[in-house]
């Protein structure tokens, strides 16, 4: 009886192993990398979205999903690194949000799955060749801004303005895109550009110093340098009494006078499905590139206020959130 045992408990545990050895590879075995230039709430948004998208489809963090994140700090230098650094761990993704961050882990990987996010023209930034799939090892969510809706809205809010002040960083593909979309808009809507560089974060302030007496509105666009430091642009602005548009709606909260813009929580989210798609088989190439088509007007009448503006109660009252 205790030899017949032994063998019972020897062939049970060895008929365990080789079940164990042709059970196909579940979701305890993925792993998602992933970095943003620098910490602001809209980044940050957008890294919390993807989080929960991959919660949703299955795919937790500390359970069944390595994680790993970091911020380059504003640094290309540090982004290179980091990028360096995920293709040597060889994760299942890696997502890279903004265009810096993007743009350093593309050029330095041909097979790891690269994901973009908060990117908004992708193929000015080299990161694909069009808009279609790919065919490549990269795909992602742009947070293209309505560059029309946003000139319509500065003249809803300024009838008068004639000089459209723009703060951005002549380094970021992005940024500059959105100023030389701006130069081909601007005259339609009877707008003439008024362009302010800022090659670092500690410029921004000086920047937005630099428009005063030069512009009759500044234009925050979607520009990492500009989000990080907006307090300052927001100081200048109360100081000028010139009115501040963003096309960031996190930045009405900071300080700007009405935003019209993206979600960015929901914009992590839909790129969490891409990911999602990528760890549950799909080829990140065979994916097209995706946009936003919800944009959502906030408002903040006492920043209007203070910066020399009334909005009226109807145009308060059209706001998805009035920040008090």
């Amino acid at each position: 009886m205790q030899h017949s045992f032994f063998r019972r408990a020897t062939l049970g545990a060895l008929s365990l192993a080789l079940a164990a050895a042709f059970t196909p590879a579940l979701a305890a075995d993925k792993s998602v990398a992933v970095t943003a230039i620098v910490e602001h709430p809209a980044l940050d948004a957008v890294r919390d979205g993807v989080k929960d998208e991959l919660r949703a489809a299955g795919f937790e963090a500390g359970k069944n999903l390595k994680y790993a994140y970091q911020s380059a700090q504003g640094n290309s230098g540090t982004a290179a690194q980091i990028a360096r650094k995920y293709i040597g761990d060889r994760p299942d993704v890696i997502v890279a949000i903004a265009t810096p961050s993007a743009q350093a882990v593309v050029a330095a990987t041909r097979d790891v799955p690269v994901v973009f996010s908060a990117v908004t023209d992708p193929v000015a930034a080299k990161l694909v060749k069009t808009w279609s799939a790919s065919g490549s090892n990269v795909t992602g969510v742009s947070d293209l801004s309505p560059l029309d809706k946003h000139l319509a809205l500065i003249k809803q809010i300024l009838p008068q303005a004639r000089r459209i002040g723009v703060i951005y960083s002549p380094g970021e593909a992005n940024s500059v895109a959105i100023v030389d979309a701006l130069k081909k808009a601007a005259p339609a809507a009877g707008l003439t550009l008024v362009e302010a560089a800022a090659a670092r974060t500690v410029d921004v302030a000086s920047a937005a110093q630099s428009l005063v007496g030069r512009a009759d509105v500044i234009y925050a666009p979607t520009d990492n340098n500009v989000m990080s430091a907006f307090e300052g642009i927001v100081k200048v602005a109360q100081q000028a009494k010139l009115p501040v548009i963003a096309a960031d709606t996190d930045a009405v909260k900071r300080g700007a006078v009405a935003a019209l813009g993206l979600n960015y929580y929901d914009l992590g989210r839909q790129t969490g499905k891409v990911v999602a798609r990528i760890l549950n088989g799909e080829a990140a190439g065979s994916i097209a590139s995706q946009v936003s088509s919800t944009f959502e007007l906030h408002v903040n009448p006492a920043a209007a206020t203070r910066q020399g503006v009334t909005l009226s109660q109807a145009f308060i009252q059209s706001a998805k959130v009035v920040v008090r």
